[in-house]
């Protein structure tokens, strides 16, 4: 069957197997679906747009076929999906609250705390999603609210006179406890939601949580605010504010059948790391932007990525191959799953091509686990190939080269139901192991707003294909040969968002004014 959208054709196929499963087939101009990898003929390589192949999905769905799972129940009525997410972690102390909110071995004791929240889709109710999954005792909420936030900005300390609705639990208690290694949904909460809004929600809790052991998001790239005492109903507080979120992991909300979660699984450049602080700049919220301007408003944005991560590895939070379930296949109302991760996983391993060959190698296994497992569910499944870190604390020929075998890999092997060729989008065309300079943050791996932007444009682009050969293997073929530049030189000062300190950093400590150094983990320190 053909369907036509702004002029360009999607043809689609759809198969069902003995075991009644059905598969979709699909083409669209500059995208090729699942090759072989022993495929003999050259072919336009992927270089995808994300919007035409939701369109695609979304087409499907809306003509009543079911087109990954046909055991998957039909659903007539409306149901609940993320429009807001944060990836949950253990804080590290560097990223616990100041005192006086954090004695000793209890956190948070007589304490309000007032986070604002980025929607993705609007909804005439929602609720909230409380974590303590990581946390070392139980979490007591003696009181919680949502409203607006003064202005509809985020990070702001004030909220609007009205509307300020209780957050209940358990068919209408105003206070609960979530129990450790545990999360708590709110009952369903009436208050409407646009697409885009920032929402504000405050929590109160007397007793605090009897252990220096919680549940945050450090890379919120959004200030929160704290105060001592029940201020959970004031139209303003006061108190100490700090770039973090906390105790939070979800926002869902109520919403036709046709609406679904585009969940990113990612590490700090999903997470936003060289973007602006209350300005929701991040990629994904570009995207999310984009997405909404092209008439997809049905769509999720939920970004589950933390700055740090690694694939195989637990770093900065839990690995990705024992989180992505928790944090991508069973969420609420996911239709669709992205892994843009793997340069931890590359960039903190040992150089040496024995060493990265083994990281790449592995990395491939891990992708082509989570790959099965999302088909298994129905679910599409988009990967993003992994960016230049050429003149970061990363850079190695043995690790470039790594990153060169990851990427090939992605692109050509037909495990993923589309990719998305983010190198090429920011890489420098002149030296292609390095960031473009216009797309740099200042350390060389981060992108800038700037890049932010570009991916976030060019994701929901025309694509230009490129020509390149199927792989007959998928890690021992040779590479072309890396190209890499010197380490950043040594200076008296770092610009913003510049790299300051980390292991194995060797640059400047010191920033330019008014930033300072502030260290986010044992790998990164940026001037902020």
């Amino acid at each position: 069957m053909n369907r036509h959208s702004s002029g360009n054709t999607h043809q689609f196929s759809v198969r069902r197997y003995k075991t009644g499963r059905l598969a979709l087939g699909y083409k669209v101009p500059g995208i090729h679906p699942e090759r072989s990898p022993s495929s003999n003929s050259s072919h336009s390589m992927i270089s995808l747009s994300l919007v035409p192949v939701l369109l695609t999905l979304l087409s499907l769905v809306g003509a009543n076929v079911i087109p990954f799972n046909s055991t998957i129940e039909r659903r007539d009525d409306y149901h609940w999906i993320d429009t807001w997410t944060d990836m949950p972690q253990l804080v590290e102390s560097s990223n616990m609250p100041p005192s006086p909110f954090a004695a000793g071995s209890t956190t948070f004791r007589d304490t309000t705390i007032r986070q604002t929240l980025h929607m993705s889709v609007g909804a005439q109710k929602i609720r909230v999603v409380f974590s303590n999954t990581f946390g070392g005792a139980d979490l007591p909420i003696t009181a919680a609210n949502v409203a607006l936030p003064t202005g509809g900005k985020a990070g702001v300390a004030g909220i609007q006179a009205s509307p300020i609705v209780p957050i209940t639990f358990k068919g209408g208690a105003t206070s609960a406890t979530v129990p450790k290694g545990q999360t708590l949904t709110s009952d369903d909460i009436a208050f409407p939601v646009q697409p885009q809004q920032m929402i504000t929600v405050t929590l109160y809790t007397q007793q605090g949580q009897a252990t220096a052991s919680i549940d945050g998001h450090p890379g919120s790239r959004t200030t929160t605010w704290l105060q001592q005492g029940n201020h959970v109903s004031a139209t303003t507080v006061s108190g100490s504010s700090l770039q973090h979120w906390y105790l939070l992991s979800a926002v869902q909300a109520y919403v036709p059948p046709d609406y679904g979660s585009f969940v990113i699984l990612g590490d700090s450049i999903t997470d936003g790391r060289g973007s602006d602080n209350d300005m929701n700049n991040r990629w994904p919220d570009l995207l999310l932007a984009r997405l909404q301007t092209n008439g997809l408003t049905n769509i999720g944005v939920v970004n589950q990525a933390a700055g740090g991560n690694r694939v195989l590895a637990d770093g900065l939070g839990p690995s990705l191959i024992s989180r992505y379930k928790r944090d991508a296949l069973t969420q609420a109302g996911v239709k669709w799953v992205m892994i843009f991760e793997g340069v931890n996983d590359i960039g903190t391993g040992a150089t040496g091509s024995g060493t990265q060959n083994q990281i790449a190698n592995q990395l491939i296994s891990a992708f082509t686990q989570i790959a099965k497992d999302a088909k298994s569910l129905g679910l599409p499944i988009f990967a993003a190939t992994i960016t230049p870190f050429g003149s970061s604390q990363y850079g190695d020929t043995s690790r470039e080269a790594a990153r060169q075998t990851v990427n090939k890999w992605i692109l050509t092997s037909g495990t993923f139901d589309a990719v998305i060729d983010f190198d090429k989008f920011i890489r420098n065309p002149s030296n292609p192991a390095q960031l473009a300079s216009q797309y740099n943050s200042g350390d060389y791996l981060h992108p800038n707003v700037a890049g932010y932007q570009y991916i976030a444009n060019h994701s929901t682009g025309t694509p230009a294909p490129t020509n390149t050969p199927p792989p007959t293997s998928t890690s021992s073929e040779p590479l072309p040969p890396v190209t890499t530049t010197a380490p950043l030189p040594a200076g008296p000062k770092q610009t913003h968002y510049g790299q300051c300190g980390g292991k194995g950093y060797t640059g400047p400590t010191m920033c330019e004014e008014p930033y300072t150094c502030q260290v986010e983990s044992e790998f990164w320190s940026n001037c902020l």
